[in-house]
């Protein structure tokens, strides 16, 4: 079985200034991942013609398909289409199918077609041309020596539909590629380095053909399963069988076998419970309910937020008391405690998280840090309180903050050991 591999180059100068950001490349190794091609490298290049003829002549050596995006526009510092001629030896004439599509473009629109535009539909002799029904600037394909060459416009909405009605399609037919199945398997709670060694005995015995990438984010650890073959059915199977040899190790920090969320995942036990949430932030500041909310359907089993920042809106609006303040402080076990529970009674629902802490940069003591945020869960049964140690960066605090209350809530209705 060979693998076939492609290299995204990006051109343009706006790209590497940083004043656009760089979709297409993502977009189009996920579209060819599909397919069964593997990208080995993205690559950003500006504007020049030496970089766009080194980069042509580095890539053939590392890849079979070289994708080109950006540089077809029809002013001067365009220079893709001009620069690719020349590394071919080659010259550019207009396409009559491409010049059709210019004109029909510009006709529609009620715009003169003038002869800079007209030169849209000029490409090397020896391309393909790659029809663009959305845009002026035509896809070109270009096959030397079993290399396959394309370039399309860097417009994401023309080049996405250059791959999905031109190129794609001309790859498949073109190359006999593997199958590429993935598995995604979520665990929180844990970090990285922890989870590898918990797991280590299992990734070093995993089959040749099925390969194991650790993702972390945020309180989270993203386990991807990649496996290659001929046989789409087989390979599912074989993934299938190793993963489930992994679930019960993985225990209370596995939540989610179908590439879900946290809050996705959470949403579906509160439902599955008839259950309803409430929230009461403090160091957070109504992050958490972003986070809650941005899923569809929340309305279901969200109430709502109280997002009582000053100490006199704890009291008053959550009923923590004046003298827990006073004798703990706002970031205490004591207060948050009240926080959930004030949250739980004010809103009337099943449960409710509440979070207190030091976001940062300044306020911490040695005491309480920077980073320290306690976390508290009040349901039917109770509640429990937890504290964690973050880091230095604010919104990192919050975002982290946000993740390990989201767990707390979860192993809760879990009944998991807390």
């Amino acid at each position: 079985m060979k693998h076939i591999y492609a290299e995204v180059i990006t051109i343009g100068d706006e790209i590497l200034y940083g004043q656009i950001t760089d979709t297409n490349s993502q977009w189009i190794s996920a579209e060819l991942d599909k397919i069964g091609i593997k990208t080995i490298r993205k690559t950003s290049i500006g504007d020049q013609k030496e970089a766009i003829l080194d980069i042509l002549k580095e890539s053939q050596e590392r890849a079979d398909i070289l994708i080109f995006t950006g540089g077809l526009g029809p002013t001067k510092d365009d220079i893709t289409k001009k620069t690719i001629a020349e590394f071919f030896n080659d010259t550019l004439e207009i396409n009559p199918d491409a010049l059709g599509n210019v004109r029909e473009l510009f006709e529609s629109r009620g715009f003169e077609l003038t002869e800079i535009n007209r030169q849209q539909a000029a490409i090397p002799t020896k391309a393909t041309y790659l029809n663009n029904a959305v845009g002026t600037a035509p896809g070109m394909w270009f096959n030397q020596n079993n290399k396959i060459i394309i370039s399309m416009p860097g417009v994401p909405f023309e080049m996405q539909y250059l791959m999905e009605n031109e190129v794609l399609p001309r790859l498949r037919v073109h190359f006999k590629t593997p199958f590429i199945i993935h598995k995604i398997i979520r665990t929180v709670g844990i970090g990285e380095s922890f989870l590898a060694s918990k797991i280590e005995f299992w990734e070093d015995a995993l089959p040749q053909h099925i390969k194991l990438a650790y993702l972390p984010s945020m309180g989270q650890v993203r386990l991807r399963l990649t496996g290659s073959g001929d046989d789409k059915e087989k390979l599912k199977s074989e993934i299938e069988a190793e993963a489930e040899k992994i679930y019960p190790v993985l225990g209370k920090n596995l939540y989610s076998l179908d590439n879900e969320e946290l809050e996705q995942a959470i949403a579906k036990l509160l439902l599955k419970n008839n259950a309803t949430l409430a929230t009461a932030e403090s160091c957070t500041g109504g992050y958490l309910a972003h986070s809650i909310t941005a899923n569809a359907g929340s309305s279901s089993y969200y109430i709502g937020s109280i997002i009582p920042y000053s100490n006199q809106a704890k009291m008053d609006l959550l009923g923590v008391k004046q003298e827990t303040l006073e004798n703990f402080g706002a970031v205490s076990e004591e207060t948050v405690i009240q926080m959930a529970e004030g949250a739980k009674k004010a809103l009337k629902s099943t449960y409710a998280l509440a979070t207190s802490g030091i976001a940062g940069p300044d306020g911490g003591t040695n005491e309480k840090p920077v980073g320290t945020i306690w976390l508290a869960c009040a349901g039917p049964n109770g509640t429990v309180a937890r504290k964690i140690l973050s880091t230095k960066t604010r919104l990192v605090n919050i975002q982290y903050g946000s993740k390990a209350a989201l767990n707390l809530l979860r192993k809760m209705i879990l009944n998991e050991n807390l």
